[in-house]
């Protein structure tokens, strides 16, 4: 087993020890939700609200594991596996970061859940932006449009322009933690500005493509 699959394996392991061990400790309810503004909107059961993110991990974690295996151009997949198990780790180590906060909220301590919420937006969409900018053509992974599938080399032009912005975005997201009434903005309307861009794009570079055949 490779390092970052271990590691990857221990974490989901501890966020559900952290839940068995805590859990007679807490309220029967859960604070599980929050507005814009870090204000508690949701609850849930103490066992969904001590469990859920767990499960949610290795549901994440076995989804994730089966790509490769069932992607028709998996030996693709393979090209930048380094950087997917990196991913998942990271996707993992993100709902692990959430559940650590929803335990410390509901054990006693307050503090804005959104602005905190804001380095770990940044972290994952940096890595997701090195994953796409790494991957090669597959089913699965990456922006796949008509156009990107058709060709390796949409592809790669496409996800070369699409990571460096997926990047950005992380790095915009970095915002929430001096505004934090204004994190939600500052992670939707960048990532969803520049997928739509990167989209468009893919179409320009295909067409330029198809002219030059």
């Amino acid at each position: 087993m490779k390092k970052i699959t271990a590691a990857t394996i221990a974490i989901i392991l501890l966020s559900f020890a952290m839940s068995i061990y805590i859990y007679p400790m807490m309220p029967a309810k859960l604070a599980s939700h929050w507005d814009i503004n870090g204000n508690v909107n949701g609850y849930m059961s103490k066992f969904w609200g001590l469990f859920f993110t767990p499960i949610l991990s290795i549901i994440l974690f076995a989804v994730f594991t089966a790509i490769p295996l069932i992607d028709p151009l998996k030996k693709n997949i393979a090209k930048f596996k380094k950087q997917y198990d990196t991913f998942i780790f990271i996707i993992i180590l993100f709902i692990f970061y959430i559940h650590v906060l929803l335990l410390f909220w509901n054990f006693g301590f307050k503090f804005n859940m959104i602005q905190l919420m804001s380095p770990a937006f940044a972290i994952l969409f940096y890595y997701m932006g090195n994953l796409i900018s790494k991957s090669k053509r597959n089913w699965f992974i990456g922006i796949r449009t008509p156009w990107t599938l058709s060709s390796d080399y949409v592809w790669k032009k496409t996800h070369e322009l699409g990571g460096k912005l997926i990047k950005v975005a992380g790095i915009i997201s970095l915002a929430g933690i001096f505004l934090p009434q204004y994190e939600i903005l500052f992670i939707i309307i960048p990532i969803i500005t520049f997928m739509l861009f990167s989209v468009i794009y893919s179409y320009i570079i295909y067409s330029k493509e198809k002219k030059r055949r």
